[in-house]
């Protein structure tokens, strides 16, 4: 392994989007995160699967990044009781069908995943994450929200990540790693309707050699705030060299 010097260590990642972790005042007065969702689409090939993702104008929210289809959860989303499931699969729905022309039943969806960022993160999004098969319309983007979009293996994606070709936030990273995983979409999706929703409520705290590490439940230092404690992992390590994702205690 190369030695890296410790000023590199230090260094935030490009795509570390979690914000000043030092500043107690802004934490303490952060607003609450705003509902949204997402869907993981997902077709076959010869190669295994294959997820949609698409890319962020720069001159919004998550500008540059690519992106599942999504955004936030609207007022009309939500039926009249007030549902949050159903409201968040609306919204999954209507989104991809914006971003990407796409027409999708919300009830087809597999919720597998709920998002929070720490309050320390600038644009703060809670997020619903859907998994669905991927119908048979055309990708139709208008290049305004979304400038491109590619179909692409979720192991290819996390190779181009770690080269520089393309950026990711951390909760579509880990996304597509958990992906990367399984070797047809039936498997996916089969896997991800066969147990319940990973709820992520992320802490992100700096290690002793100063990388910062977003960590989770069942991480042995998630409930102290403290990445330099030994035992249990279920983390993700973002120094500027490139991400990387421990777990010992999920089963995924």
């Amino acid at each position: 392994m190369a030695d890296i010097g410790s000023e590199t260590l230090t260094e935030k990642h490009k795509n570390d989007m979690y914000g000043d972790v030092d500043n107690p005042a802004a934490i303490e007065n952060a607003p609450p995160a705003v509902p949204a969702a997402t869907v993981v689409l997902l077709r076959d090939t010869d190669q295994g699967p294959e997820v949609l993702m698409l890319r962020k104008n720069s001159r919004i929210a998550f500008g540059g990044m690519w992106v599942f289809p999504g955004g936030r959860i609207d007022p009309e989303d939500y039926p009249e009781d007030g549902n949050k499931d159903v409201g968040a699969r609306n919204a999954a729905a209507r989104e991809a069908h914006e971003e990407a022309g796409v027409e999708l039943d919300p009830q087809d969806f597999v919720w597998f995943a709920h998002w929070t960022p720490p309050p320390s993160t600038p644009k703060r999004f809670a997020t619903w994450f859907f998994a669905a098969r991927a119908g048979k319309d055309a990708i139709s983007i208008d290049g305004g929200e979304i400038e491109d979009h590619r179909w692409i293996r979720p192991g290819d994606a996390l190779a181009k990540h770690a080269e520089g070709e393309i950026d990711l936030v951390p909760p579509t990273w880990v996304t597509l790693y958990h992906l990367s995983q399984r070797h047809s979409v039936a498997a996916v999706l089969g896997h991800f309707a066969g147990r319940e929703a990973r709820v992520y409520q992320t802490r992100v705290v700096k290690r002793a050699d100063g990388v910062r590490v977003a960590m989770w439940t069942g991480d042995a230092g998630y409930d102290d705030w403290n990445a330099d404690l030994s035992g249990p992992r279920h983390r993700l390590n973002m120094p500027a060299g490139g991400f990387s994702f421990e777990n010992t205690v999920v089963d995924y």
